[in-house]
């Protein structure tokens, strides 16, 4: 199969959409599928229009713009012309949309013109950032937006039942899970470094207090040096240690001289970094999964987040992890208490961590949602095909994008295409 992904976000940014659709890709392209990766440019790249192929997955690099608010990230412009065009050249079996900006909702109305199935990826919970970006009036308007966006679809992924559930009672219609994996042989508690241990202030037993993600402001982290300045009154020879980058990052490096700031990591140096904490606090409360708790758990560290997305679906409160209801910052404030002050508690989790995510294998993933695409497609076939006969006999039915009677190519916002 022929698969066409259209993303805003990919290698090398570093973030949780753009390692999932890196994995994604890896994963089809070893079991035989052809992909084409359709993206904005990068601040670094080439200004001009360019394609590049490497092995099965090609990349096709257009006009972007910085996010604002957020310039490290870049959103493509509409382009759906030079899309139908390319498509028509090199037609894919299906189209994945994994982003809803305008380059992602002219894929979607460039593949139904041109009769080819398109599917698509909820990632990013953006109606409820706008709060975090005091654009909180608009969190209707975008709602509808990516509500509309996903409808023209034949499915929607998503990354957790809970999530799933709440798109549902959204309006979402053709929804179907997309969880995530973590690979246990790169993150692990064996990865545990004391020489950077050292080089963060931190004896061996003192407790280190972790993060991973992008410095901005849905991450929330002013609960999160709320959170460390308790722990501090209790254990005073405490170090928080933020692995990130991000639009707030020179901000907070001025109002937390406290805290040790790494910058990005990633493989084998992030995974050093997860094993060397002790605690992991995530404060956040928009995420959609949160492949930083399964990594955490993976690494082996006790952690403390919000009762929804990836810790709602693998931690089990007192068990592996600790959790607290998503509106209750103060059970929230009180487990990370627990964490610092409880030392036999926190051991204890923190050796559960690692077992309770062993299972969670991206092989499986991957091959369920390569199913879940050719079922797509092959539903997409025999309804056009449904329609061609009522056409011919008398019954003149045509829904939106059925243009061509051509056999349909698949483009996933990463193509795959098994030849």
């Amino acid at each position: 199969m022929h698969l066409a992904l259209i993303t805003e976000t990919y290698a090398p940014e570093i973030n949780g959409v753009a390692m999932t659709l890196g994995r994604l890709v890896d994963g089809l392209a070893q079991r035989g599928h052809r992909l084409t990766v359709v993206r904005p440019r990068q601040r670094h790249e080439s200004p001009r229009f360019s394609v590049t192929q490497r092995l099965a997955c090609r990349q096709v690099r257009l006009p972007g713009f910085p996010l604002p608010g957020y310039p490290q990230l870049r959103v493509g412009f509409p382009a759906g012309r030079r899309l139908r065009q390319l498509w028509s050249l090199n037609r894919p079996d299906l189209v994945h949309v994994a982003t809803e900006g305008p380059l992602g909702a002219s894929a979607i109305t460039a593949a139904r013109r041109l009769g080819i199935p398109v599917t698509s990826s909820f990632h990013t919970n953006f109606d409820q950032y706008t709060r975090d970006y005091r654009i909180g009036w608009m969190q209707p308007i975008v709602a509808a937006w990516l509500r509309r966006v996903h409808n023209r679809t034949l499915r929607t992924f998503a990354p957790t039942r809970d999530l799933l559930a709440r798109l549902e009672t959204g309006g979402y219609a053709n929804l179907r899970l997309l969880s995530r994996g973590v690979d246990p042989q790169l993150f692990n508690p064996a990865r545990r470094d004391d020489a950077l241990r050292a080089s963060w202030g931190a004896a061996p037993g003192d407790p280190v207090v972790l993060h991973v993600g992008r410095v901005a402001a849905e991450k929330n982290y002013p609960l999160l040096f709320r959170a460390f300045d308790r722990i501090k009154a209790i254990a005073p020879r405490a170090r928080l240690v933020l692995v990130g980058d991000g639009p707030l990052l020179a901000q907070y490096q001025r109002a937390r001289p406290d805290a040790v700031f790494t910058g990005f990591y990633t493989g084998a140096n992030l995974a050093r970094h997860y094993a060397s904490g002790d605690l992991y606090l995530h404060a956040s409360v928009t995420e959609t999964f949160g492949n930083v708790i399964t990594e955490a758990l993976a690494s082996g560290l006790a952690v403390s987040a919000f009762d929804y997305a990836a810790a709602h679906e693998f931690i089990r409160h007192g068990e592996n992890g600790l959790v607290a209801p998503p509106a209750d910052e103060a059970a929230w404030l009180a487990n990370a208490e627990r964490l610092a002050l409880d030392t036999v508690q926190r051991n204890r989790l923190r050796n559960a961590a690692p077992a309770s995510v062993a299972a969670l294998s991206w092989d499986a993933i991957i091959d369920r949602f390569a199913a879940d695409l050719a079922e797509a497609a092959t539903e997409f076939r025999t309804e056009r095909a449904d329609l061609s006969t009522r056409t011919r006999t008398g019954h003149p039915e045509r829904s939106e994008g059925s243009s061509s009677a051509t056999a349909p190519s698949v483009i996933l916002d990463s193509s795959l295409r098994s030849e």
